[in-house]
C-alpha cells in the first residue's frame, strides 16, 4: 500500500496477523496468529499498534468528506486460532517482572496493551465501527480485547472468563471500565472477582455482547451484521459519538487503573506465582507446547 493512496489493498507484513480487506463490505478484517502460546505477547502488541496506525493513515488520506468516502468503515477482529480466541496476557512475562520487582516492564506491558485496546474502544477516533468475532475462548486480556469493540458477536461455543483473580489479581487493562460502560457495577465487580466462565449465551443475556450464532456461521454473521448496519451508518455513527460524551472511556481512566495493577502485581506471592505458573502450563497445553499433566484449571487455559 502506498502511504496516502487511501486504498487499502496491501497490508505486512506481519508476522502474527492476518489481515484481509474486503471491498464490498469496506471492511478490514485482522486475525490474530500468536506465535508459540495464544496470548498477547509483545511482538504481536508492537504489530497491532503498526496495523492500527495505518487504519487512521488510510482513512485520513481519502479523498472527499463523509463516511460514504472512507475505504475503511468496518474493522473486525478475530482469530486465526482453532477454538481460541485469545488467553490473555502473556503470564511468562509478568511472572519474570514480578519476580524481579521490574515495575517499569510491568507498566511498559500493561501501557502497550492500553495503547491497543483504547483505539479499539474510541472507534479510532473516526466515524468506522469496531467489530469483535468470537470463535472459541477469551480470557483474561482475551476477554477485555474482545469486549473493547463496538460490536461483538460470538459463536455458541465460545466461553469467556477473568481469571486473574485466581492468582489473587484483578485485570487491570480495561477489563471493569468496559463492563460498566455495558452493564451494572455490582455485575461488573461480580463477574471479575468470581473467575466464572461464562458461555455466550449467558454473556449475550447479561446484554454484554450482542449476538450469538451457531458455530462456524460467525463470519456470515458479522457480513450480515454489516449489511444491515451500512443502511443507518449515519445514525449509528451519531449514536457512537452520543455514548462518547455521556460515558466516555478515556485513556487516562486505563492508565490509571493500570498503575493500579502494577502496584497490585508487585505485591504477589510466591503462592501467587505458582499458580500464574500452572495457568501458563495450561496454556501451553492448548497450544501443543507440552504433555497433558494433571487437570487444574484447564478452563482458564
Amino acid at each position: 500500500m502506498k502511504p496516502g493512496s487511501g486504498s487499502p489493498q496491501e497490508w505486512g507484513p506481519y508476522e502474527q496477523l492476518f489481515v484481509r480487506y474486503d471491498d464490498d463490505q469496506k471492511a478490514l478484517w485482522y486475525h490474530l496468529a500468536p506465535r508459540s502460546r495464544p496470548c498477547f505477547n509483545l511482538d504481536m502488541l508492537s504489530e497491532l499498534q503498526q496495523f492500527q496506525r495505518k487504519v487512521k493513515m488510510v482513512n485520513h488520506s481519502a479523498t472527499g468528506s463523509g463516511i460514504d468516502s472512507l475505504p475503511i468503515r468496518y474493522t473486525v477482529l478475530a482469530s486465526s486460532v482453532p477454538g481460541v480466541f485469545n488467553l490473555g496476557g502473556d503470564l511468562q512475562l509478568f511472572s519474570k517482572l514480578i519476580t524481579n520487582g521490574d515495575r517499569e516492564g510491568l507498566f511498559a506491558y500493561a501501557k502497550a496493551c492500553i495503547d491497543v485496546l483504547f483505539p479499539n474502544s474510541v472507534n479510532f477516533e473516526m466515524p468506522l465501527t469496531t467489530i469483535t468475532l468470537v470463535q472459541g475462548d477469551a480470557l483474561g486480556g482475551g476477554f477485555e480485547a474482545a469486549i473493547s469493540s463496538n460490536v461483538i458477536i460470538a459463536e455458541k461455543s465460545a466461553k469467556f472468563g477473568l481469571p486473574e483473580v485466581l492468582f489473587n489479581l484483578v485485570p487491570g487493562m480495561g477489563a471493569y471500565s468496559f463492563l460498566v460502560r455495558r452493564t451494572a457495577p455490582d455485575l461488573a465487580e461480580k463477574i471479575i472477582m468470581s473467575g466464572e466462565l461464562l458461555t455466550a449465551q449467558k454473556m449475550f443475556n447479561l446484554g454484554l455482547i450482542d449476538e450469538v450464532v451457531e458455530d462456524g456461521q460467525g463470519e456470515q454473521a458479522v457480513a450480515r451484521f454489516i449489511k444491515k448496519h451500512r443502511k443507518r451508518s449515519n445514525a449509528h455513527a451519531a449514536m457512537n459519538r452520543i455514548k462518547k460524551c455521556i460515558n466516555p472511556v478515556t485513556y487516562e481512566e486505563l492508565i490509571q487503573i493500570t498503575k493500579i495493577w502494577v502496584d497490585a502485581a508487585l505485591e504477589l506471592t510466591s503462592r501467587d506465582l505458582r499458580m500464574i505458573e500452572r495457568l501458563v502450563q495450561a496454556q501451553n497445553r492448548r497450544a501443543g507446547l507440552q504433555k497433558p499433566a494433571p487437570k487444574v484449571l484447564e478452563g482458564f487455559g
